[in-house]
């Protein structure tokens, strides 16, 4: 994907190594699912542990060096990801590469939508999205990096952890940037969704489901995403962005993150009642319509089968 150069998003928050992020667990979110997350190792020191530290620092103590004021480093140092400011102490977002990618990706679909909304006649609020480590707070609930990226309707935000990139490529073998820039146009899609009054009317349909009625529905609702992240996909071909291989790095995210792909990789078999996001088949099949057609007609999800 040719992005470099291109105009980058200001609704960026980037909070990766942001020491006050929440706990694990979430809720209300629709999310990209990646059949489990990365687990983290926890846990305090052991016994053995500190009586180490503690010869280790009077050895040094008895060397003329001071570890606690060697550690002490009066509050001057940031979290990975940030870049500390001169004034104030306040952390702004880093200027990597993936930044500057997720910046990119984020400000193509703003244009996208944009000039879908306007053409009728509405405004576009455009989302924010989240970029963190391990976990963050969000109106939904606590995020995790368990949970895989997902939007929250309630504050119009995506929240991604971009290790969830590397899982991607290692663990189902998604790999590009184009597959990443898919990731981030379905959760935006969820946003599009969201404002086009579909999200809140699921949201009260579904508190008078059964589980089982309620993922069939869900499942509507993710193949809609998939689709609108189709449309992203067109318009950005029309600009002349896509390089060979791009669309196939796509369809294969969406091959590889399929729910019967998912459940034959962690259990060995499939259970289609428990399915919420569609099989490999559909979440392919949806983001080429919307890709093919570019158009929100074609991305009806809710009428006839799926």
């Amino acid at each position: 994907m040719e992005w470099r150069g291109r105009r980058q998003s200001d609704n960026i928050e980037d909070r990766r190594g942001d020491p006050t992020g929440g706990g694990f667990g979430r809720g209300g979110g629709f999310n990209f699912p990646s059949g489990g997350g990365v687990r983290r190792a926890g846990g305090g020191l052991s016994i053995g542990t500190i009586i180490f530290l503690v010869v280790i620092y009077f050895i040094f103590k008895a060397m003329g060096i001071d570890l606690m004021q060697v550690l002490d480093t009066g509050g001057t140092t940031s979290g990975p990801g940030y870049e500390q400011s001169q004034s104030g102490g306040t952390r702004t977002p880093a200027n990597d590469e993936m930044t500057a990618f997720m910046r990119t990706v984020l400000a193509e679909t703003e244009d996208t939508w944009q000039g879908i909304f306007q053409a009728q006649g509405q405004n576009y609020e455009e989302p924010r999205l989240v970029l963190f480590s391990g976990s963050t707070a969000s109106a939904c609930g606590s995020a995790s990096s368990a949970t895989g990226p997902f939007y929250c309707p309630s504050d119009h935000k995506v929240y991604l952890d971009t290790e969830f990139f590397q899982e991607l490529s290692d663990r189902f073998g998604a790999s590009g940037d184009f597959a990443e820039a898919y990731v981030v146009a379905h959760e935006v899609g969820h946003h599009v969704q969201n404002l086009l009054g579909i999200l809140p009317k699921f949201n009260q349909a579904r508190q008078r489901m059964s589980e089982a009625e309620a993922n069939k529905m869900s499942v509507r609702v993710e193949l809609q995403a998939d689709c609108f992240a189709g449309i992203w996909g067109k318009y950005t071909q029309q600009k002349g962005l896509l390089e060979s291989g791009d669309l196939e790095e796509a369809l294969n995210a969406a091959q590889q993150i399929g729910d019967d792909t998912l459940q034959k990789q962690s259990q060995g078999y499939v259970v289609p009642e428990s399915f919420n996001h569609g099989t490999s088949e559909q979440r392919v099949r949806w983001f080429k319509r919307g890709f093919d057609s570019g158009q929100l007609s074609a991305c009806d999800t809710f009428s006839g089968p799926i």
